[in-house]
């Protein structure tokens, strides 16, 4: 059964039990009109990018989403939008991702800090696996732009799994199995998600596109790098 929308007396409690949260729509159909719009001009022909704060509109949107009420009782404070990416599936471009969790976080610059591996450069960003205590201070928010997100390629997670802290792959994979529950998220709502939460998402079965921007907000030393 697809994961519900808590009451909003209950988000917090439930984005701390379960690690991910559905929210209500947080952007106007016009607001996600041009967002798309933006979208299919700066990334036309690609699966997506992991540069999208470069543009000053998306920059802005990160700023507003983390003021809205919904969004603002699930960040830690003082958080801000460190990377902004681009998820798009259409026809042309329509993908599996297998069950996993998020260990990687975008940073300035490579630096020599105790506990963290796995150093990377992806479009021209630095990423880096930090300890499990930085990543408990990051929160992602995916806006999901175009509507039927049951029928294309939805985000699937298992509830509470980021309270197991971080997995080998073999225990992801064991902690997936049969547990995956689907997340239907409305046009201009959105998906909180902790990183450790182990998630996968299926092939689209429509050929309508299924944009979504993937917003990491982060605070403390994160927010600073």
């Amino acid at each position: 059964m697809p994961m519900r929308i808590p009451a909003p007396g209950a988000l917090a409690a439930a984005f701390a039990r379960d690690g991910v949260a559905i929210l209500p729509p947080l952007l106007t159909d016009d607001e996600c009109d041009g967002l798309a719009d933006l979208v299919a001009t700066e990334v036309p022909t690609a699966a997506g990018s992991r540069c999208m704060l470069e543009l000053a509109h998306v920059r802005d949107t990160a700023v507003r989403l983390a003021a809205h009420p919904a969004v603002a009782a699930l960040l830690p404070a003082g958080a801000r939008a460190i990377q902004c990416a681009l998820f798009a599936k259409t026809a042309a471009t329509n993908w599996y991702v297998p069950p996993h969790q998020d260990l990687s976080v975008p940073v300035a610059l490579r630096h020599q800090r105790p506990g963290w591996s796995g150093w990377a450069v992806k479009e021209g960003i630095w990423f880096a696996q930090p300890p499990v205590a930085t990543l408990d201070g990051v929160v992602a928010l995916r806006v999901q732009l175009d509507p039927d997100s049951a029928n294309t390629g939805p985000m699937e997670v298992v509830p509470g799994s980021h309270r197991l802290g971080r997995l080998s792959h073999a225990e992801v994979l064991a902690t997936a199995h049969g547990s995956l529950v689907p997340c239907h998220v409305e046009r201009g709502g959105a998906l909180a998600m902790r990183p450790l939460v182990v998630h996968a998402s299926g092939k689209a079965r429509a050929e309508t596109p299924r944009r979504v921007l993937h917003f990491v907000y982060a605070a403390g030393d994160l927010a600073a790098m």
